[in-house]
């Protein structure tokens, strides 16, 4: 497979850096580590007309939400941001500049969620911080200024697992919900993890380490609300953009969660990106496809939540270069 030029100056630095991989550190360096990647590579923060911090009661205790608010008054189209990190690492802090760009670029208000982190709080401990906190989201939008009609939920790799595990929940359970932004989604934890060990790239080791961390049972692997792809039935859940990376070990996962959808009749679009890597599209100062994905996420999102199309009065479709199609009910 080919290797993107930005991919291997990133690569080559790590490697002259020295730098370890997160699964060779303790939880705490991991933890430090992977947020000050994860702001070297965003870029400039940008600002947004009101951000604060609010705290929610949840399964176990408290939960922190940020609320990211762009300009605009009344009730606002919701996306519920679940951050990265493989259910170990990851906070609010980590998602800031992926809540802050969406913000701005939908323009929708974006709310991200502190939820428990393994192994200190084992699955299935973040799918019901994050269903509860959509749950308490939706009844109390009034005092959020949310528009319970159009509420959305998203993340990016293990955030994408937790935003169809929240789909999956919200089918029965509530609230409705107007689509799902899967970012590199981890979908399917029964099987052996793809791709090479390259340590200067999140790699098959990287998701046998943070699984190990997530599922203190390996049968929880089984579980749909762990692995969305093994869901019996995935019909009736909210259209989805679902974006996959070539060079990532959860690509074929990903692609494969798409498929399933479609197949169960969810409108689905599939981005695929050649010759690029996991944590891609959290890293927009480093990669150009970055910054790419996350105008396209946004685009998605304006569609599904009825609002006008981007700069010009056009939103543009999906790069040229990426694997994309309509699913049922795309037009």
């Amino acid at each position: 497979m080919a290797v993107h030029p930005e991919v291997a100056a990133y690569r080559a630095a790590r490697a002259a850096a020295g730098t370890p991989p997160l699964y060779a550190q303790t939880l705490s360096e991991a933890r430090a580590a992977d947020l000050a990647a994860i702001r070297a590579g965003s870029g400039a923060v940008e600002p947004v007309t009101e951000v604060r911090d609010e705290r929610i009661p949840g399964p176990a205790g408290e939960l922190r939400l940020r609320v990211y608010r762009p300009t605009g008054s009344g009730p606002l189209p919701t996306l519920l941001y679940f951050f990265g990190g493989g259910w170990t690492l990851g906070s609010i802090d980590t998602a800031d500049g992926i809540c802050r760009r969406l913000a701005n670029a939908v323009p929708c208000q974006v709310i991200t969620v502190g939820y428990r982190l393994a192994p200190e709080h084992p699955f299935p401990a973040a799918v019901h911080d994050c269903h509860a906190a959509t749950s308490w989201i939706a009844r109390h939008a009034d005092e959020l200024g949310v528009d319970p009609t159009r509420l959305a939920v998203g993340g990016d790799s293990a955030g994408g697992n937790l935003a169809a595990a929240v789909t999956l929940l919200s089918r029965t359970d509530g609230p409705p919900l107007a689509a799902q932004l899967l970012v590199y989604p981890n979908t399917d934890q029964s099987g052996e993890p793809a791709g090479d060990d390259d340590p200067a790239l999140f790699n098959s080791r990287s998701v046998a380490w943070y699984r190990t961390h997530y599922l203190a049972d390996p049968a929880y692997a089984k579980d749909p609300l762990a692995s969305p792809l093994l869901a019996d039935d995935l019909s009736g859940l909210p259209p989805a953009l679902v974006v996959t990376a070539e060079l990532d070990p959860l690509c074929a996962e990903g692609q494969r969660y798409a498929e399933r959808l479609r197949d169960a009749g969810v409108s689905t679009r599939l981005e695929h990106y050649p010759s690029m890597i996991h944590g891609f599209f959290a890293m927009p100062g480093t990669f150009t496809d970055g910054r790419r994905a996350q105008e396209s996420a946004a685009a998605f999102l304006r569609e599904r939540f009825g609002l006008p199309a981007g700069p010009g009065g056009v939103d543009e479709p999906a790069e040229p270069d990426a694997a994309t199609g309509p699913g049922p009910g795309d037009g």
